[in-house]
């Protein structure tokens, strides 16, 4: 019996919506922000984790709220967060109701942003891949989540490496690689390893199409990290005219999953459903997660 992890991607994939699907299929949060804190890099953000409605499916959205400290004034990125999920909690005029479950979810998030101190950090948010590699290998996580960590990022650092020509100790992670993604790729890493998961698949990954503004200016989704990383991978196609698959989100699951296709016969424990940031009008923009034993 292998205790088996399917990502279920029918809408794309990326690190925030594996970490709400992780926690909404029974992985722990405070534990997970607890380990998070070995890499003294605290200061920065603020999490944040509640029940969202996302076209009629209730499912967990997780926000990393970064403080004053990442360039934006505190005030701002608070209430930042707040529009962010009030704005998530109307869910195709769905009854009053469910707009105080929303409320609700809301509420329990707040407990869980905690203020700290301010110090001074690097400019932009922006982080090489080295001083990355460097904070992971001196937070002394255990193997397992040490591991994960730094092949889903050597995944993202070739990937950009790649497309702006220079070597791996050279690349800043800008969009990719600011406090979000460090987050969202060692708290799935974390969530993964306390589940006690051995093996992951995944199904193809939608891509989404039409363009997107990045730092370079406009490009196609996906976005060449984003392809770059996919290598290897089957995409499935879909229509929807948005990025559907961000690179962190493809890289968590390229470097994860043992293989791509179907749910493989599995008896299902737990399911859990992670919330994006967007909306679509004809299916719910969540990540399922299945997880249970194979034989």
């Amino acid at each position: 019996m292998r205790r088996t992890l399917y990502f279920d991607c029918f809408s794309g994939i990326s690190g925030d919506m594996v970490i709400g699907a992780l926690i909404d299929a029974g992985a722990d949060p405070v534990q997970m922000e607890e380990e998070l804190k070995k890499l003294n890099i605290d200061e920065e953000y603020n999490l944040s984790w509640g029940k969202v409605v996302k076209n009629g499916i209730t499912s967990t959205k997780f926000d990393v709220i970064l403080t004053s400290k990442s360039e934006q004034t505190h005030e701002h990125s608070q209430s930042h967060g707040h529009e962010h999920s009030h704005g998530h909690g109307q869910s195709h005029g769905h009854s009053q109701s469910h707009g105080h479950e929303h409320s609700h979810g809301h509420e329990h998030s707040h407990g869980h942003e905690h203020n700290h101190s301010h110090v001074p950090h690097n400019h932009h948010g922006s982080r090489t891949y080295k001083q990355i590699v460097e904070a992971i290998n001196e937070a002394n996580f255990n193997e397992s989540v040490t591991n994960m960590s730094l092949a889903i990022f050597k995944k993202i650092g070739e990937a950009e490496g790649h497309i702006h020509g220079l070597p791996l100790d050279k690349v800043h992670f800008h969009e990719v690689g600011a406090v979000d993604s460090i987050i969202d790729i060692i708290g799935a890493a974390i969530l993964i390893d306390q589940l006690g998961i051995e093996s992951v698949q995944s199904s193809a990954i939608p891509t989404g199409s039409g363009h997107i503004h990045i730092d370079h200016g406009i490009y196609p989704v996906p976005a060449p990290a984003t392809l770059e990383i996919l290598k290897g991978v089957p995409i499935a196609s879909n229509d929807i005219r948005s990025e559907l698959a961000t690179p962190t989100g493809a890289a968590i699951a390229a470097v994860l999953a043992e293989n791509f296709g179907s749910l493989p016969p599995m008896t299902v424990e737990s399911i859990g459903y992670g919330a994006g940031t967007k909306t679509f009008e004809n299916h719910p923009n969540v990540l399922r997660i299945i997880i249970g034993e194979i034989q």
